[in-house]
Formats: structure tokens, sequence, C-alpha cells
């Protein structure tokens, strides 16, 4: 059956769900985005319950059922009441595994997928997201977006969703999770009764079930846009997987290098170099630095808005500053010592909730095998050295000129008034060795 992870019982509520090791990356150029459109058909009636019925169930338990689905994940998730535990269990099993995928429920799905599309696309950071995996994985699965483009939401069919589900949910690579009012034995009761009989150990389909080596190219992706007042620009290096030996020194990298935006209140006196020096020169509105891993790589960058005439002083600055953590010398104890405080108060503020919690157990079952429990991710923090940093820096932030080697250059997305911004070239050797 599914692998099941429980968290320490407690509280009067508890959230449970099941994490599937699928998601848009599994998906090819003709099916892209049915991950995320059975997200919307999973609500909309099984062979047991209809629509109606569905939304009045969970109504009447006071229950929150909810989906997402991520490049390479799908979670189905539900918080209820500690006494509507197995009611909610019973519904995510049969959402997933009897859901009728009706053609008159995929018919309605498309234009409602559509118009969240339409709304995604005035969501900046969401398209810069979506450039720099396009520019940085152009010619694997990760580069794909989640949502699909508009051609297969309007062709995807009934039995291309069915496709899916045979191919990819199955046991192996599924967990089952429960936080907060649920203990081990019951979890485990309900994921015999509700799961282990009805999921199938293979897939029913021939089709590929792993999804294609992730290849960093570096590359472009510029949307110019004057009705936008100011200049969303992001450079990004390939990151870590996982389970890469670089991945904590790479989190700590991140705190190090931090956020800020001028609407905060903080001003220009924060902890991150980089945040102080473009505050201080008022070079950019906000920065923020993203580290997002997967399985066998991971995107590491930084992400600006500002006025595009300040935007190339702004980005060598952020040169600058990467750099610096490469060099012998560039970190001290102090900025080591302070970024490891941030990160561990940030996990904490986290696991401060069901919802994360479950969603950290959930990603960590399939990631690694098991639940990696808060004073073992602590000592792996402290562990990091200042050695540690600087190899992790040198590995990932020296690209070299794009098309020397085959790993290309940076990876850059820029969106809104950019017709001043620098061309990719002059971009990329900032940051080249």
């Amino acid at each position: 059956g599914p692998g099941f992870a429980p968290g320490a019982r407690h509280g009067e509520t508890a959230t449970v769900g099941v994490w599937i090791d699928a998601g848009s990356r599994y998906e090819t150029a003709e099916n892209n985005g049915a991950a995320h459109f059975l997200e919307h058909l999973a609500f909309k009636g099984t062979k047991r319950r209809g629509q109606q019925e569905l939304e009045v169930e969970i109504e009447n338990m006071g229950a929150h059922l909810n989906a997402y689905t991520s490049r390479e994940q799908t979670v189905y998730f539900a918080k209820c009441f500690k006494q509507d535990v197995e009611a909610s269990m019973d519904i995510l099993s049969d959402i997933l595994l009897h859901s009728e995928l009706a053609h008159r429920s995929v018919e309605r799905e498309r234009g409602v997928i559509v118009r969240e599309m339409e709304e995604v696309s005035r969501q900046h950071e969401e398209v810069i997201m979506d450039h720099l995996h396009e520019a940085a994985y152009s010619t694997s699965g990760l580069g794909m977006t989640i949502l699909g483009p508009e051609t297969n939401i309007n062709t995807l069919q009934q039995h291309q969703f069915r496709a899916y589900i045979d191919t990819h949910y199955t046991a192996p690579r599924m967990v089952i999770c429960g936080v907060g009012a649920v203990d081990h034995e019951e979890l485990v009761a309900l994921s015999s009764k509700y799961w282990d009989e009805h999921l199938p150990v293979n897939p029913r389909t021939s089709y590929p079930t792993n999804f294609d080596p992730a290849v960093f190219g570096g590359g472009e992706k510029r949307q110019a846009d004057d009705k936008l007042e100011v200049a969303h620009v992001s450079v990004a290096f390939e990151g870590t997987s996982w389970t890469d030996q670089h991945s904590y020194p790479l989190m700590l990298i991140q705190s190090m290098l931090g956020t800020w935006d001028r609407l905060s209140g903080a001003g220009s006196k924060v902890p991150s170099v980089l945040a102080q020096e473009l505050a201080e020169r008022d070079l950019c509105h906000s920065v923020n630095t993203l580290n997002i891993s997967y399985k066998d790589t991971g995107l590491f960058g930084i992400y600006l808005v500002g006025e595009q005439e300040t935007m190339p002083q702004a980005l060598q600055v952020v040169a600058a500053n990467v750099s610096r953590l490469a060099s012998p010398g560039g970190v001290g104890e102090e900025e080591l010592g302070r970024a490891r405080t941030q990160l561990k108060a940030n996990l904490m503020q986290q696991l401060g909730t069901f919802s994360f919690v479950a969603e950290d157990i959930g990603r960590q079952v399939l990631t690694y095998g098991r639940r990696m429990p808060a004073v073992e991710t602590f000592a792996r923090i402290d562990a990091v050295t200042l050695q540690d940093v600087q190899a992790c820096a040198q590995r990932c932030f020296t690209p070299t000129q794009k098309g020397d080697t085959s790993n290309g250059g940076i990876a850059l997305a820029a969106l809104g008034k950019i017709d001043q911004l620098p061309d990719y070239q002059s971009i990329n050797s900032l940051f080249a060795r």
C-alpha cells in the first residue's frame, strides 16, 4: 500500500491528506496541464457522491477540502475536526480513486481554467517563475508550466485524464499523512481501509512513469509590457536537489542574501549585505531570494523589482555579492551565525501550523523516504562551515559564458518596462568566470 506518515497527536482539529509523487514535469507536451486539470475534476463528483452531495457533506462537517499541483507533486488534503478524520479520509479516497471525470464537467472546467490562467498572468511573480523555468529548462519537463498551454486546456479529453491517473496514481508513489488530532494507529487503520485495497501497485498503462532528466541550459525569456510601471527581473543559477550535499549551505546562502521591500518599513537597516546596499543606493523597490529544490536539480535566483534605469546597477550589486560568497574570506562567522539563526527561526514559525507540518512530512517522505525531525535539520544547519558556504557558492554562482559548456549561463526572466535592460550576454558576463 501507500506510505503513511503521522505527526504527534494533539489538538481538536487535524489535517489529513495524500501526497502523490507526480506533477507537471511528468507530463508531455501533448498532455501538459492534465495534473492541474484533474484538481478541478476531482471535486465535481464521484461514483458515490454527486458534486452537490460532496459539497454539502464537507460543509456539514465544517471541513475544508483543497488540492494543489506543483512541478513534482500533486496534493489533496482536508482540514477537519477530530471526530471527522475518518469521513475526511473516505472523501479523499473517493475523489482520487473514483472521480467520474464526466464529459460535462471536463467541458465546463475548460473555461474556469482559462480564466484562472488569465488571473495568473496578472500575478507578476508567478509569470517570472514560469519564465525562469522555461529559460533554465527549455529542453525538459521542468520548463513546462503547471497549468499547461491554453491549447491543451481546450483539447484535453477524458481518456487522457484517466490515462494519467492509471499511470501515476500507484501505491508506491503515494504518502498518506495525518497531523494534529490523529494518532499513528488510527492513521494506519484508515490507510488500510480506504487505500490499501484500492490502489494498484503497478501502473495500468504502458506510458513512462519517470520524468525526463533536468538539463539546466541557461537562457532568457523577456516579456515587455509598457502598461507596467516597473521592471521585474530575475537571474537564476542551477541550485541543488533535495538530497545534494550543498542543499543546506544553499539554504543558508538564501538567508544571507535575504529579502527586502521598501514598503516594509525596515528602511535600509536590514541584516542582508545585498539588501542593505540596494536599499541605501535606492536601486530597486524590492529584492527576493528564491531557492527551489527538485529531485535532480534546483533553481536559485534573485528577483528584483524596480525602475529599469537603475536595474543594470542593481544587477551589478547582485553579481558582486554572489561573487563575495564564493571568495575566500568573503563570509565571516558572524554573518553565517546570523543566517543560521534566521533559517531556524523561519522553520520553527512555519512548523507552528498543521498544514505546513503535513506539507513538510509528505514532501520529506516522498523525497527522503522518511520524516527528518527538526533536531536533525538544526544539526545539519549547525554543521555547515564557512568552507561549505564558499564551496557551494563557487559551484552554483560561477556560470561560464553561454555556449562554452553544457551547463551554459544564467537563466534570465524579465517582465514589464525592460526596453533599456542590457542584452543577455552583458548580464551573463557580470556573473561568468
